[in-house]
């Protein structure tokens, strides 16, 4: 079984706020510590009312300082938003700080709406920018040149795990050309998923960072003590998606009354598309969820899982993560 990881979205649930949220960021991050997830990664995401992660360097530096062995990272930074000088400044300040801890995953999209992304960074041009930027941060990590005009104190000379974040073949074709791990997005975009992973595989280079690919995939695991109980959990998760679509993002609602329950929310046409955006999923009890993380590595063959689950009530999400970790050691366990 690969190694478990977590991504996290400080989730603000409905008639809570973001000091809640935050402190349940770090709760579960320590169970996570516990029980052996690799990394806890948290998203960057603007004007977006349930999602509490969008100061994200500074939500990482809080989630390091209290664990003492998970890495800690983001999933991503969303580089369009920034510009490279600051983001290296900030997680060469982290890596200082967390030294071998501290993971930073750029993403091309803005992670908010347009209004939101004119709003944090108004002379921006566009996405095309991407690999520019990208190839500008890796230099400030890189050990300061003679007479380099610009330098990030700190992170020059420092070890930032760096990784493309992307649902897309653009971000598999530029991960494989600078030889760095990827993330895939297939917990909220999975359509690509297959041809990304064959091009990015297929054309990485080996650089001095890494010397062969290195995939983790996102996905929704929701585990609960039935499979009944699981789907009205994940009911969560779809609502949010169909609220989203609807141009109406809210607070994390709670969970509908079963997991049925989901068709009479929205219209045949919304419940096929939140189906098919979320059609990586592994929802029901540990036996269920075992079977079919399983059978999800068996087709991807991933090095990394990036679990993710938007559950309202926060003791039920720590106990899904908790069931997750147990299951999957199980099945090792038996493979072993």
């Amino acid at each position: 079984m690969p190694a478990l990881s977590i991504l996290d979205l400080a989730p603000i649930a409905q008639g809570s706020d973001a000091r809640r949220a935050f402190a349940n960021s770090l709760d579960l991050a320590r169970q996570a510590e516990r029980l052996g997830y690799r990394r806890f990664w948290l998203a960057e995401h603007h004007n977006m009312p349930g999602i509490a992660s969008a100061a994200t360097a500074v939500l990482i530096g809080h989630i390091a300082n209290g664990t003492t062995r998970i890495r800690v990272g983001a999933g991503g930074i969303m580089l369009p938003n920034h510009s490279p000088l600051q983001v290296a400044e900030q997680f060469g300040t982290l890596a200082s700080l967390h030294p071998g801890r501290i993971d930073l995953g750029l993403g091309r999209a803005p992670g908010t709406d347009q209004a939101a992304a004119h709003a944090l960074r108004r002379y921006y041009r566009n996405a095309d920018d991407f690999p520019a930027d990208v190839a500008e941060l890796l230099r400030y990590f890189e050990p300061v040149q003679d007479g380099q005009p610009v330098r990030a104190v700190p992170g020059a000379g420092l070890d930032v795990e760096t990784w493309i974040l992307g649902s897309s073949l653009f971000g598999a074709q530029l991960a494989a050309a600078l030889g760095l791990p990827y993330a895939f997005a297939s917990h909220f975009a999975p359509d690509a998923l297959e041809d990304a992973l064959a091009l990015y595989r297929r054309q990485f280079r080996p650089s001095p960072r890494l010397s062969h690919p290195h995939v983790m995939l996102a996905l929704n695991v929701v585990v609960a003590d039935s499979d009944a109980e699981a789907r009205r959990l994940f009911t969560t998760q779809q609502q949010s998606f169909v609220d989203l679509r609807r141009g109406r993002p809210g607070p994390v609602p709670p969970p509908l009354a079963s997991g049925e329950a989901i068709a009479a929310y929205c219209t045949p046409a919304e419940k096929a598309g939140v189906d098919r955006a979320l059609a990586c999923a592994v929802v029901g009890a540990p036996a269920t969820v075992r079977a079919g993380i399983a059978a999800f590595v068996a087709r991807h063959r991933p090095d990394e899982l990036l679990l993710t689950a938007n559950i309202f009530d926060h003791a039920a999400r720590m106990r899904s993560f908790a069931l997750a970790m147990q299951a999957c050691a199980e099945d090792g366990a038996d493979a072993g």
